[in-house]
């Protein structure tokens, strides 16, 4: 998905070099400052409880709930994820919207109810991404009374992304497309030479190949399409990185 959260509250370390008196002592801060820069968030959130909203510790203290949340949700620790997201959130309320991380965490976590509702709110700050639309579905067939037929039908409408292979993932979930016209726009060049670029297309199309056959019933056939994404055409970005979440979620192994 489009990266969109935190860039508001991006931090550097240089301006939080120097603890406010009062706040923080002076081996404190170094010692939070030393974390944050080993990535050691476990201590930096340790070492900075209940500090008030306004302050640039906080602001240290956000940053390091949504990179372990995130990095939680990489290891497959889903419910401590949500937690970690959760208190981001709660220091940063207008982030919420935001936050479609938190909506993945929710598909896995099966709590599908909240996870289509966090992509409806995303929605309203993102609203050309077929991936929150995708999400949305997924969510929204497996929520309490959801169905595949009203799922396409409520389907998010999405005009503008044109990432590839998207305007064919959202037409195939929304019951015009096919998994042919996905894998024909996603398919490399007749070179035989797979540029980054490329792979990333692949691994988008066998990604979302993957959570369609798994809203269609078909484990077999979306085990097949995940496996590709996960380690056929593996991408270190986000996404690349949910689809080996998924592998490792589904017992799914390397080929």
């Amino acid at each position: 998905m489009k990266w969109t959260l935190l860039v508001a509250i991006s931090l550097t370390l240089g301006a939080c070099a120097k603890a406010e008196e009062g706040e923080l002592s002076p081996e404190t801060a170094k010692a939070v400052m030393d974390a944050f820069q080993a990535e050691d968030f476990d201590k930096v959130i340790e070492l900075t409880p209940e500090i008030g909203s306004d302050s640039k510790w906080t602001r240290v203290r956000g940053t390091a709930l949504q990179r372990r949340g995130e990095q939680r949700f990489f290891d497959g620790q889903i419910a401590e994820s949500i937690a970690d997201f959760d208190a981001f959130i709660a220091l940063y309320p207008d982030q919420d919207p935001h936050h479609w991380q938190r909506g993945l965490c929710y598909y896995y976590a099966e709590e599908y109810e909240k996870g289509k509702a966090q992509f409806e709110r995303h929605q309203t700050v993102n609203t050309q991404d077929v991936e929150n639309a995708v999400w949305h579905f997924l969510c929204a067939v497996r929520a309490p009374g959801g169905n595949l037929e009203a799922a396409k039908q409520e389907l998010i409408p999405i005009e503008r992304d044109s990432r590839i292979p998207m305007k064919e993932v959202h037409d195939l979930f929304g019951g015009r497309g096919s998994v042919e016209a996905v894998l024909e726009a996603a398919g490399p060049d007749a070179d035989g030479v797979l540029s980054d670029s490329e792979r990333n297309h692949l691994c988008y199309a066998h990604l979302y190949l993957g959570l369609y056959f798994e809203a269609m019933g078909d484990a077999a056939k979306s085990a097949e399409h995940i496996k590709l994404a996960a380690f056929e055409y593996p991408m270190e970005h986000y996404m690349g990185k949910t689809a080996q979440v998924h592998a490792k979620r589904r017992g799914l192994t390397r080929p």
